[in-house]
């Protein structure tokens, strides 16, 4: 089942790595071949460096490796994110890897044919350091490289190390991207510097007493006293208001400077906790708390349950939120805080057109900082389905609609005109995962693309099918494309193994090959086991996305690095496949684009033509379906003496 054994890719490797750097140095091939990626994060820094030297000239990779330098983007020129529609994306956890530099490592292992990458979140993390629940804008210190520092001393520190990864990818040829993300860690730094930028709970025991800015106020007066009482973090003399301190825009102090009074160096990592933890203790005091994010109709209407709390290991008792009238996809993210972006001052009921507009200018401006720092080209939108408005999308959309497209536009409007927006959302059906039709929101977000859910159910399945036949029609006829999506980072989970267990190379091919949908795949995926039984948690990226030292929670805790998969046979299939991708792009440039069959919930064979190139599929979950032989057309390429089962080919006028 896609676990052919073939023979070992060290010894394929070991026997012809120059051979096959030489082909990619010459331009012959867009990627390395045979080089697996378990090899290539391996690799020593300095035969990276000999790589890319041979392939793209000793200038341009000094260049590159100068983080004063921003190596222009191989978008440059384009005039909006119209390329998203198109385009063929990796996503990565750095986790997985280990750091920055491993991606260029990993990158070599991808060809033309993924042109664009999306790193997961980049900041410091906080509860179980979730890499969704940043306690600051500081660059995640975990991600650093010893052996690029050793090699290149002046790359000394996280944020230049970021800078020169960003710009290797330009000069390979790729897009890179970053998460977006509209909230923060319950307690992180932020909500301490910014109290009315985040909503704050005042509770008594397991009652909610209120949820207003007057507590916001209130938390304020409690760290403008914690600062009094204990000193700057930085040894300063406070010579200034509690007024000047909170106001986000003033001039006298910087952000940083207010994050060094408050907490210390960002090198100060066990002081700057320390201080965090200490100021919480005084909120918790006064029965305050930042509201956890919610997901899902109905968004608001929580209460706590007497009954239901946890201890954690300072003695503090935390109420579990409950939904007052749950709906089928509510959700409460205990370890995170949305930021305040509408006032709601009754009831937790939000007032869409009282929208608080520190909050929108703060957190557009500081992702732009960070787009300009590192010269990211498109943004993943991270729970762009959140769409609370009980009415649905409205007829106008006005200015604070929604802060991912405030944020992706302020970005555009500042002079990258390329900048795309790659929305998270899974085109559930209304009323689900937000209110109204989220086909409709898509577009009133002036989303690029969107993620789609076909990695959420088997090949050739009926709901594969039915969701495959609407993302085309979505294509085609609306402003945004769905994703042809193999497999995501928090899919790769036990949980799911059953939906990857036949099809994976029907998946690449797809993917790969079909021009009117755009495509995703997380790292792994190129040789991910087939899970038959269920793999060790260190098997799954999933896993990686936290971390979890906690032994009881033996379905998420992992014990070491990510272990890569072992199915060779899938990727040296995968590998066939890049290849004759080459050779088609160079030809076509994959124009001419023409439907002869097009997959539906009732048809499981697709054939499409591209220039001289003819592709056929057969998605069906259980039949081998038999193709007609094409007149005038010569096989170039069948996936059947990999697996008979869900066959691709390629053919070729003759």
């Amino acid at each position: 089942m896609e676990n052919n054994p073939i023979q070992s890719p060290f010894d394929v490797w070991r026997n012809g790595h120059s051979v096959y750097k030489i082909a990619y140095s010459n331009h012959e091939t867009s990627f390395v071949k045979q080089l697996i990626p378990e090899i290539a994060v391996g690799l020593n820094v300095f035969d990276i460096f000999q790589i890319l030297q041979s392939r793209f000239g000793t200038d341009k990779l000094g260049q590159a490796l100068n983080p004063s330098v921003t190596y222009p983007s191989p978008l440059k020129g384009q005039q909006n994110g119209d390329w998203l529609k198109t385009s063929n994306m990796v996503g990565v956890n750095i986790r997985t890897i280990g750091n920055f530099f491993n991606l260029i490592k990993y990158l070599l292992t991808t060809g033309s044919g993924h042109d664009s990458i999306h790193i997961l979140p980049i900041w410091e993390p906080g509860v179980v350091s979730s890499l969704y629940g940043k306690i600051s804008w500081n660059i995640n210190p975990e991600f650093f490289s010893e052996e690029l520092k050793n090699a290149i001393p002046s790359l000394d520190t996280v944020e230049k190390q970021l800078k020169v990864v960003t710009n290797l990818i330009h000069m390979m040829g790729k897009s890179v991207g970053l998460d977006v993300i509209p909230h923060t860690d319950r307690f992180s730094e932020l909500v301490f510097l910014h109290p009315q930028m985040f909503e704050w709970v005042k509770r008594k025991e397991h009652t909610i007493l209120a949820v207003n800015t007057q507590n916001g106020l209130e938390v304020e007066d409690i760290i403008w006293a914690y600062l009094n009482q204990n000193g700057t973090a930085n040894g300063s003399l406070i010579s200034y208001s509690k007024s000047v301190f909170f106001d986000f825009k003033n001039p006298i102090l910087s952000e940083q400077q207010r994050l060094e009074i408050l907490f210390g160096r960002v090198d100060e990592r066990d002081k700057r906790l320390s201080r965090r933890l200490e100021m919480m203790q005084q909120l918790l005091y006064h029965g305050l708390e930042t509201l956890p994010v919610t997901m899902a109709p109905p968004y608001r209407g929580l209460h706590l349950v007497e009954k239901d709390f946890i201890y954690d290991k300072m003695g503090n008792k935390w109420y579990n939120y409950q939904f007052d009238r749950p709906e089928a996809m509510s959700r409460v993210f205990g370890p995170l805080a949305r930021y305040k972006f509408y006032h709601a001052e009754h009831n937790q009921e939000l007032e869409f057109d009282n929208p608080n507009v520190p909050a929108w200018e703060y957190v557009c401006q500081k992702y732009y900082e960070c787009q300009q720092a590192y010269n990211f080209d498109f943004m993943r939108g991270d729970m762009a389905h959140v769409q609370p408005r009980s009415g649905g999308v409205p007829s106008e959309i006005g200015e604070f609609y929604d802060p991912l497209k405030a944020i992706k536009n302020y970005i555009v409007a500042n002079g990258v005109k390329h900048f795309g927006f790659f929305a998270e959302t899974f085109i559930a059906p209304p009323d689900t995962m937000g209110y109204g039709n989220e086909i409709d929101h898509l577009e009133a977000i002036e989303a690029d693309s969107t993620l789609g859910d076909l990695q959420a159910s088997p090949v050739g399945s009926d709901v594969f099918m039915t969701q495959l036949e609407e993302y085309i029609s979505l294509a085609e006829n609306r402003k945004f494309a769905p994703n042809f999506t193999m497999i995501t980072a928090d899919k790769d989970d036990p949980r799911f193994d059953e939906f990857y267990k036949k099809g994976n190379h029907l998946r690449f091919f797809v993917g790969l090959f079909l021009p009117i949908l755009p495509s995703y795949m997380s790292l792994g995926f190129e040789c991910r086991n087939a899970h038959l039984e269920r793999g060790l948690n260190e098997e799954y990226t999933k896993l990686y996305v936290f971390q979890i030292n906690d032994d009881a929670e033996t379905d998420k805790v992992t014990h070491g690095p990510f272990i890569w998969g072992k199915n060779y046979g899938l990727f040296a299939e995968l590998e066939k496949m890049k290849l004759l991708f080459e050779t088609i792009q160079k030809e076509t440039q994959f124009a001419d684009f023409k439907w002869i069959s097009k997959p539906s919930k009732t048809n499981f064979v697709a054939e499409w033509s591209v220039g001289n190139y003819c592709f056929m599929v057969n998605f069906h979950p259980v039949e081998m379906l038999s193709f007609s032989e094409k007149d005038n057309f010569e096989l170039v390429y069948s996936s059947v003496d990999f697996v008979a089962e869900h066959e691709c080919r390629v053919y070729r006028k003759k």
